[in-house]
């Protein structure tokens, strides 16, 4: 199975030395890099140019104008030629058993579409500074699961054949089209978490989530759960009725409040292990 990783760019070309070296150091060694700049207005394109040379296994490529990380990331699956795909910032970094680890667990079962594990948060030397500790398995096949608390987190791969035949990312979405992404794999097969840490997530003052960008971050994803909701065709969860049009992040994620609860957690963990007994 061939592994296409998957990187949008925009002005981040002088972290990509460090992104480019981790794919090297790969022990799973049949894979590609599609690249796409997204009209960065600074050195990107002539720095990443100049790190991947003339070797065959990067293509890199330019948008004609900035359209967006939604836009951008639906394209470079499009692009792909692998069986898998997986996304990686060019201001981040993979650990040498990231891609190898998923391969083998969708080598493994075809019934899971996705895999993810866990990230490690960074500062902008890519010194850990903590572990994502809420990664951890979620339970396949519920209509009420939307990400809430974030549990699926980088590293994520997926089959691109089952995603090219579903509903693809929207490209409206300038963030959180990676939860949108998730949605849509876990509604047509199952997901699957690695127990490792593969992701180092490199907190900087430029990255997408960062800063001002919170806020709108937070209105992407619970526009994003809600349009599940709509794709699901649910009318209420826990008892409250799904306002028929969107309006704020705060009625949407109001209604799934009762997902931090203990009595909620507490039957998710025994459907967990149900699953993992009988399938």
């Amino acid at each position: 199975m061939k592994f296409s990783v998957l990187i949008a760019n925009y002005n981040n070309g002088k972290f990509f030395k460090d992104c480019y070296n981790s794919i090297l150091a790969q022990e799973y060694k049949n894979w590609e890099v599609v690249i796409i700049d997204d009209r960065s207005t600074d050195d990107s394109v002539e720095i990443i140019k100049k790190i991947i040379g003339n070797d065959k296994r990067f293509r890199l490529y330019e948008n004609d104008a900035n359209y967006g990380v939604g836009v951008t990331k639906a394209k470079l699956i499009e692009d792909a030629v692998g069986d898998i795909c997986g996304y990686l910032d060019p201001d981040d970094v993979i650990l040498p058993n990231a891609l190898k680890s998923a391969v083998e667990v969708l080598q493994k079962n075809e019934e899971i579409v996705l895999t993810y594990s866990r990230l490690a948060k960074c500062d902008q030397n890519l010194n850990i500074i903590k572990e994502f500790k809420a990664a951890m398995q979620v339970p396949n096949g519920q209509k009420t699961f939307f990400n809430f608390p974030i549990q699926i987190a980088p590293f994520v791969s997926f089959r691109k054949d089952v995603y090219m035949k579903g509903q693809k990312i929207n490209p409206e979405l300038k963030i959180a089209e990676d939860q949108d992404l998730y949605f849509k794999m876990y509604e047509v097969g199952k997901v699957h978490f690695i127990d490792q840490t593969d992701y180092l997530y490199r907190a900087h003052a430029g990255g997408i989530s960062q800063n001002d960008n919170k806020e709108k971050s937070y209105n992407y994803y619970a526009r994003s759960i809600w349009e599940a909701m709509q794709r699901r065709n649910l009318r209420q969860i826990n008892g409250k009725k799904i306002p028929q049009n969107y309006s704020s992040p705060q009625e949407i994620f109001s209604l799934l409040e009762y997902q931090n609860g203990i009595l909620f957690r507490i039957k998710k963990k025994i459907l967990i292990l149900l699953q993992k007994l009988f399938g």
